[in-house]
């Protein structure tokens, strides 16, 4: 711990429950004195990985969400044969990972995001095949 009049050094310096040495470099700490950055805030913003996870998943919640929400707004607010008519305007949602691949900021994201919805609708529709399949066997 540092004594009053000592100058703070990189050795010395107490963050968090942590010492700061040359071998924690890597990773920023957050000071306990006041300082407004977050301890991992690098992770949202240069990890190679966090684009690709955040993406894929955005994608498996974007096919199995969205549909579902927009039939229940739908059914809400009209009829059941209004919202039966109105149901295929869900496609629609197909243009927001397509507008984020021309992005290069988003590309990767979007890419990921197109694999997850890719993924997940072949999963669900298999799965209802299989199912099917083996109801109608029976």
């Amino acid at each position: 711990m540092l004594t009053r009049g000592e100058p703070p050094t990189a050795a010395s310096t107490t963050y968090a429950g942590a010492v700061e040495s040359s071998e924690q470099s890597e990773v920023k700490q957050t000071p306990v004195e006041g300082s407004s950055e977050r301890t991992f805030e690098w992770w949202h913003r240069s990890h190679p990985t966090f684009a690709a996870l955040a993406g894929f998943f955005s994608g498996m919640l974007f096919v199995t969400a969205v549909p579902g929400a927009f039939a229940g707004l739908l059914r809400l607010v009209t009829t059941y044969e209004t919202a039966e008519e109105l149901f295929p305007l869900v496609a629609l949602g197909l243009v927001v990972p397509v507008v984020l691949l021309f992005r290069r900021k988003t590309r990767r994201f979007a890419t990921y995001m197109l694999i997850g919805m890719v993924i997940t609708a072949l999963v669900v529709l298999g799965v209802a095949s299989l199912v099917l399949y083996f109801m109608v066997g029976r």
